[in-house]
């Protein structure tokens, strides 16, 4: 897929990471309908896309995910970004109903540029990003030297500090 090394020099905007899953419904037509949307959105342009992986749930039982990471250069405010992602997430049938439950699509704001935002409604970095091999493995893909704010630690490295036996490149052939 497409990799690229983070510059923040002659972009306008910021640069964002976004983790993306799906477990319900036909989860790779979600998931790329998705990234479409969000594409579209004023005020984001798609700078690289993971590739898709399968991965096990975390909380309750229930079926495998299909994840991934984008990289959007946005031209908005992280509480605005976090407004537009939860929008698509309905627009997409997301029913918030029980913790890790199931869901047909969940959008995670990772990071935004070098930001370290902890409010009731935003937390930046994603407060959970750095224990799980579903969002660090799609996330190193496209964006390993993306240094996160609050270790100071590149995402290629963080990958080395999880078990990523469970995150298995998925083929929609």
């Amino acid at each position: 897929m497409n990799s690229f090394k983070i510059s923040r020099q002659n972009t306008p905007g910021k640069l964002s990471a976004i983790a993306l899953g799906s477990n319900i419904g036909d989860s790779y037509k979600i998931l790329t309908a998705a990234i479409e949307t969000l594409s579209a959105t004023p005020g984001i342009k798609l700078q690289a896309q993971s590739s898709w992986y399968r991965t096990k749930p975390v909380g309750p039982p229930q079926p495998d995910y299909l994840n991934g990471c984008a990289i959007l250069q946005v031209e908005m405010s992280p509480d605005l970004l976090l407004e537009t992602l939860l929008a698509t997430e309905a627009k997409f049938g997301r029913v918030r109903q029980e913790r890790w439950g199931a869901r047909s699509l969940d959008l995670d704001l990772l990071l935004y540029d070098d930001f370290i935002i902890d409010t009731p409604q935003l937390q930046i970095p994603h407060p959970r990003m750095v224990t799980r091999a579903f969002v660090l493995v799609p996330l190193d893909e496209i964006a390993p030297h993306w240094v996160e704010p609050t270790s100071g630690t590149k995402i290629k490295n963080l990958v080395k500090e999880v078990d990523c036996a469970d995150v298995v490149l998925f083929s929609n052939q």
